[in-house]
């Protein structure tokens, strides 16, 4: 299995962010990707290093397909935008959200970041853009890589991507890569599928497919009534319009453990079989983990080999993007359980 990752990612690493009303240490920092790069190796896969970032007018307009051109030029520009402001800190961190039925986009930064930016799990500084922009180069490096003839790849994402919508951040997630990967695929297959095996929803990706029929979206979480991202992610939520049908929740209660875990995804992969997908976006999430810092679900680290084969049995070529998973021991034990599990599905 090719794997790929791009080293500007490591441009964004933010010190803080927001948890239960305190700055607390921002868990989405560059060693999540050194403790995963080793785990590829342990798991005996190659790691190709992608060349450095230049202007890609492809991958601008495969964004352009699933983000809003007002959101990309935001993500751009905020940081400097910000600065300028009188006493305003180095990072970007709004303190005003629109809340109901706000139609109005503002024109000045503040309220811009506070349209832009659902939570304040989203800090952006000088650095920030530059890792974004890499990290959605390196999934489009492993969705072109299938186009051209691979089975299936891994994209080492991060920042992640799947709370990442049409045109708000949220959740250490900026730009929606499995959308993206979703998107590159489409130049292909007509039905692509997004399975988000995340300990989260992925609202974004939901949110970004909810009204089309050529990419089907499923998702196994923690139930959002008790867990981030709390306003999506139900069991009722289906689509809508020409996406009526597509979009699949399997939500599951605060803590759930590996057995629980295995049967939701296997309703969601039966679900998927109704859709007959000729590719697979992988959105791989770690974050189930007992360990994990962010203490959802008690999945074990042989959990992942299973969930990794139990994907693999899914016909069709596939891309894996990462998704969460945060720093601990288990953190590359798990991907590299997860890559096994895969391998020999």
């Amino acid at each position: 299995m090719k794997c790929f990752y791009h080293e500007a990612q490591n441009d964004h690493a933010p010190k803080h962010f927001f948890l239960r009303g305190q700055p607390a240490p921002s868990p989405e920092q560059p060693v999540r990707a050194e403790r995963l790069k080793d785990a590829i190796s342990a798991a005996g896969a190659s790691l190709e290093i992608l060349p450095p970032l230049v202007s890609d007018a492809v991958l601008l307009s495969r964004l352009n397909q699933i983000h809003t051109p007002r959101y990309l030029e935001f993500l751009e520009n905020v940081v400097e935008r910000w600065r300028a402001l009188p006493a305003a800190a180095d990072v970007v961190a709004p303190n005003v959200h629109p809340c109901g039925h706000a139609r109005y986009y503002p024109r000045h930064v503040i309220g811009q970041a506070g349209w832009h930016m659902h939570d304040m799990a989203c800090p952006m500084d000088a650095g920030s853009y530059r890792g974004i922009i890499a990290s959605a180069t390196t999934a489009q490096a492993a969705a072109d890589a299938v186009l051209e003839g691979e089975e299936a790849t891994y994209a080492l994402c991060r920042p992640p991507g799947h709370h990442a919508g049409p045109e708000r951040a949220g959740g250490f997630c900026f730009v929606n890569n499995c959308a993206l990967a979703a998107t590159v695929l489409r130049e292909k297959y007509d039905r692509v599928a997004i399975v988000d095996v995340d300990l989260h929803h992925g609202n974004g990706t939901q949110d970004i497919f909810w009204q089309r029929s050529d990419v089907w979206t499923g998702s196994v979480h923690v139930d959002p009534a008790d867990f981030y991202p709390f306003y999506w992610g139900a069991v009722d939520e289906v689509g809508a319009d020409s996406g009526l049908g597509y979009n699949c929740n399997v939500p599951l209660p605060l803590g759930a453990n590996g057995i629980a875990f295995l049967q939701a995804l296997s309703r969601l992969l039966s679900a998927l079989a109704q859709f007959k997908p000729q590719a697979i976006v992988i959105a791989l999430g770690l974050d189930a983990h007992k360990d994990d810092p962010l203490a959802g679900m008690t999945l074990e680290t042989e959990d992942f080999y299973r969930i990794g084969q139990r994907l693999a049995q899914v016909k069709g070529p596939k891309v894996i993007v990462q998704e969460g998973g945060y720093p601990t021991d288990s953190l590359g034990d798990n991907l590299a359980a997860f890559l096994q599990g895969f391998r020999r599905g």
